[in-house]
């Protein structure tokens, strides 16, 4: 298994390698773009600040979207972006929606400049929310995952159970996704628990990496991560995002409990419908891989006994999902500072599962310098107006205020889904676009079904589903060279369709059963 993980390693720093680390055509057209949408008149109903926060958006956007440089360095620039250009704008009508500075004793108003100094505070706005401190806090948990390798044996013990039959590895492939989603808030950390051991049954039984069956149990194992990065509220970064919005924009904190009685049982007939699809559209070559209960076993052996850090690991991280699920019914304690003081017993020596030198070097700094700056991006949008402005000509043109609820989301589904095509960042996609679905909802005045569009909308923006780039976790498993582009989409067009459909038929029933709509 560890030479199976050396090829996966180094088929991935190959395809870095061969990667630019940036795209100069695209840095100058971002600017480019920046520049003349600045430039542009402004309308009368769009404030001076607005118009500069719609400049940094499309900026961002083109950043994003064409990955023109890595996404730290991105949401560093977009930093630089809003203290200039926040800064050196007009209050005029936006005092109070930004808090109402001051210079010196003086409110500013009108055509006083809001100053760097106040643009500063925007910028790193989402740095101060708790939906960051949870990101950090789930990071640091998966990272113990990864230090104790207790995510790798749970994946193990799933697979042990299920047996040689082809078609049993693949229903354990989608239940070990499962479980992982309640324990591992990392979608590439679970892709990379279950991918190697795949692979490694591929190999050890002479199956051929270009193989339906290599394509089939690969391909099964990510497109589960990402129907249980809907399922499970901490599972992946952008629903946080969209929990920060909605509860500061809406006022409603959705609980982990509340986000899982909405979301899971859509994830579940999701898994059960990529089963089949999965089973039609790649038929294996063969019914049985002979002694892969054996190899799964060896491979339990080597790890070895369950270790008292793993124990510890297991009891800190069952307490944890108790304490998530019980949000709001058995305690008042919000999910980030359930997860921050976890963190803190895991840091404790002796009691604890690690220490800060072991993990540091295993967290992913840049996704929450990303994640802050993309709340801090969709703060502005909703403050300045920007993001209803962008609404109203968005989607008004589209004549949903005369459109039944469903109709509205079956459209706006569409859109998402369509421009998840542009996005290999959920995060990113979620920071753009759910700021705008919130000033929708007054475009519409849906009142209390607002909440249920947006959270639908968020369960959308998670639909990772199509091409190889649409999430990290893709990516991962396209590094091991058991698919192609075309074999991906064979399995995410149906997947896709079936999804689309479920949103609906979720909207018109279970969803609207429960009251969101």
């Amino acid at each position: 298994m560890s030479e199976v993980k050396k090829v996966v390693k180094h088929e991935q720093q190959k395809k870095e390698k061969t990667k630019k680390q940036y795209k100069p055509f695209w840095i100058v057209m971002s600017f480019i773009i920046l520049i003349v949408v600045l430039l542009l008149p402004a309308p009368s109903s769009l404030p001076i600040m607005a118009k500069a926060v719609l400049a940094i958006l499309a900026f961002a956007v083109i950043m994003w979207v064409t990955e023109a440089v890595s996404y730290p360095v991105s949401a560093t620039l977009i930093i630089g972006l809003m203290i200039l250009l926040l800064g050196f704008s007009p209050v005029q009508n936006l005092g109070e929606n930004l808090g109402n500075p001051k210079s010196g004793s003086a409110v500013l108003t009108g055509s006083d400049l809001l100053g760097t100094n106040h643009a500063l505070s925007l910028a790193f706005s989402g740095f101060a929310t708790s939906a960051v401190a949870l990101v950090a806090a789930a990071l640091f948990l998966a990272a113990a995952m990864q230090e104790t390798n207790l995510h790798k044996r749970l994946a193990l013990i799933v697979l042990s159970i299920v047996g040689n039959k082809t078609r049993n590895i693949v229903i354990g492939a989608i239940i070990v996704s499962i479980v992982l989603a309640f324990f591992v808030p990392s979608a590439t950390a679970r892709a990379g628990a279950v991918v190697p051991i795949l692979l490694g049954m591929i190999a050890a039984f002479k199956v051929s990496k270009d193989s339906k069956l290599a394509s089939l149990l690969i391909i099964t194992s990510v497109q589960a991560v990402s129907i249980w990065n809907i399922g499970i509220k901490t599972a992946a970064a952008q629903n946080i995002v969209a929990i920060n919005f909605i509860n500061h924009q809406l006022g409603f904190d959705v609980s982990w409990g509340e986000w899982f009685l909405y979301a899971a049982p859509w994830s579940i007939v999701m898994s059960i419908a990529l089963y089949f699809i999965m089973i039609k559209v790649m038929p294996p070559e063969i019914n049985t891989i002979e002694g892969g209960k054996d190899l799964i076993k060896e491979e339990l052996h080597k790890l070895g006994p369950v270790s008292a850090r793993e124990w510890r690991l297991i009891v800190i991280s069952m307490l944890l999902l108790l304490f998530w699920s019980t949000e709001k019914v058995l305690h008042p304690i919000d999910s980030a500072s359930i997860t921050i003081i976890a963190l803190g017993v895991m840091l404790i020596p002796k009691i604890g599962v690690m220490t800060w030198k072991h993990v540091e070097n295993k967290i992913p700094w840049g996704t929450i310098i990303v994640f802050g700056v993309g709340i801090s991006l969709g703060n502005v949008l909703l403050k300045t107006g920007a993001a209803q402005w962008l609404s109203d000509q968005t989607f008004g043109v589209l004549g949903l205020k005369h459109l039944p609820i469903i109709a509205t989301i079956a459209l706006i589904t569409l859109f998402n889904i369509l421009i998840h095509l542009g996005f290999a960042s959920a995060t990113s996609l979620s920071s753009a676009l759910i700021p705008v679905f919130i000033s929708l909802t007054s475009t519409l005045h849906l009142g209390d079904q607002s909440i249920g569009f947006v959270l639908i909308q968020q369960f959308v923006i998670s639909f990772g589903f199509l091409l190889p780039v649409s999430a990290p976790q893709n990516m991962l498993a396209y590094g091991t060279g058991t698919f192609t582009v075309k074999d991906f989409l064979k399995a995410g067009i149906p997947l896709t369709i079936v999804g689309y459909i479920l949103v609906i038929v979720f909207s018109m029933t279970y969803w609207k059963w429960l009251g969101l709509l």
